[in-house]
């Protein structure tokens, strides 16, 4: 922060000005008619909508790439690039630049790898199979989509760190609703359209049209938000804060002091960051992957992944409204729980290689709601809880590096999921 306060020096006076004039009036200004509490909605289901629209359509992606395992190549190629460039943005860029210039990157970003895929059917692989020139196309929209993702996730959860925690609620709340909402169109896609190439290609690009209608809205969104008055006060408080921190320091040990206040922002959350990167490497070694190919139903037959890709979306939602009405407050507790989610391992693969009676549709059912529901829950209360534990000019900091603990849990997840397949 003591970088940014240094190149925007000539305009400390206007600013300020405006700071005292923001802050003057002492309590914060009501959200009126909770539009910040839904902004910060549709941000936090924006930034997941490409990734869900990418492996909600892998049914299309696997009937025309047949010979690759397609939701295990698209995790590990999403979330690697997005731990590569959370790095560089915690360690480099957070300080240098405002969340503005993150976040209307990372929109556009996801604006143009959502366009590849339809752009690259209509012009060349038009349905057909084999044309793996397109599949090597689609994984550079998904590393690019990654890479937005790194910009986009990591710029509002910081920004909403340094709101008051029902924001930072709403953020996460609104990430488990675009998996409901997409989960809903690959029911209902599924339900209108055929099952043939034909179908699967109309309802891929219904996908990603609505996926890019709704990186349009969030772009809009994000932009007027800074706009609010809720919004500029915690903004203006955060700015006071600043100008005390830099009082007395030496402007010319500028990099050094942001390197030691880095690591001391780092070592105050390590614990909440450990606590995510268990509930996400647990999540995703078994979610996509083991959930659409490794199990099977007689019954549901080609029905049953998506019954239980919709099970876990509703029961995450489900889990990150809670904290609304419940809250644990307990570091601790919290973590325990994350530990805790290790069990699934055991348990899943008792589901596939145990008793008959387990590899049935019930008890598989049961632990994938237990699965999407815990995860809800336990990153809402961590989320929550750690951009909280430090002081506000180093809340956004702190929730980037959170995201930060977050995609490195994904990108272990995306590799155990391979596993599976031994």
């Amino acid at each position: 922060m003591v970088g940014v306060a240094a190149e925007n020096g000539d305009h400390g006076g206007e600013e300020g000005g405006e700071t005292a004039l923001l802050l003057s009036h002492g309590a914060a200004p009501r959200d009126r008619l909770h539009l910040a509490y839904i902004v910060y909605f549709i941000l936090g289901a924006g930034f997941l909508v490409p990734w869900n629209t990418f492996i909600t359509a892998v049914d299309y992606f696997s009937y025309l790439y047949p010979a690759v395992p397609i939701d295990r190549v698209f995790s590990i190629s999403y979330m690697i690039c997005a731990l590569i460039f959370l790095i560089i943005i915690v360690g480099w860029w957070a300080h240098r630049s405002g969340a503005s210039i993150r976040i209307n990157s990372g929109l556009v970003l996801f604006v143009v790898s959502l366009l590849l895929v339809p752009i690259v059917d209509v012009a060349y692989v038009k349905g057909r199979q084999g044309l793996y020139t397109g599949y090597d196309i689609t994984v550079v929209a998904v590393v690019l989509s990654g890479i937005g993702d790194a910009l986009v996730q990591g710029g509002v959860i910081g920004s909403a760190g340094e709101l008051p925690e029902r924001y930072m609620q709403a953020v996460v709340a609104g990430t488990a609703a675009s998996g409901v909402l997409i989960s809903f169109m690959r029911i209902l896609t599924k339900a209108m359209f055929s099952q043939d190439s034909h179908g699967l290609r109309k309802s891929a690009h219904l996908y990603f049209a609505v996926s890019i209608i709704l990186m349009g809205l969030c772009l809009v969104c994000y932009n007027l938000a800074d706009r609010l008055p809720v919004v500029r006060y915690y903004k203006a408080l955060k700015t006071q804060a600043e100008e005390n921190e830099r009082e007395g320091k030496d402007s010319s040990l500028t990099g050094a002091a942001w390197r030691s206040t880095l690591w001391r922002i780092i070592s105050r959350v390590k614990s909440f960051g450990l606590g995510i990167f268990l509930i996400y490497a647990v999540t995703l070694s078994i979610f996509p992957g083991y959930l659409t190919q490794d199990v099977h139903s007689a019954t549901l037959k080609d029905w049953y992944p998506v019954i239980l890709t919709a099970a876990y979306n509703v029961f995450d939602l489900v889990g990150k409204c809670l904290p609304a009405f419940y809250m644990l407050q307990n570091e601790v507790t919290a973590i325990a729980g994350c530990a805790a989610r290790l069990l699934f391992f055991p348990l899943f693969l008792i589901c596939m290689h145990g008793p008959e009676f387990l590899r049935t549709e019930i008890p598989v059912a049961v632990l994938t709601c237990l699965l999407g529901l815990t995860n809800g829950y336990l990153t809402s209360v961590l989320m929550i809880l750690a951009p909280k534990s430090v002081p506000i000019q180093h809340a956004e900091t702190a929730g980037i590096a959170i995201v930060l603990f977050l995609v490195l849990g994904l990108a272990c997840g995306s590799v155990i999921t391979w596993f599976w397949v031994i």
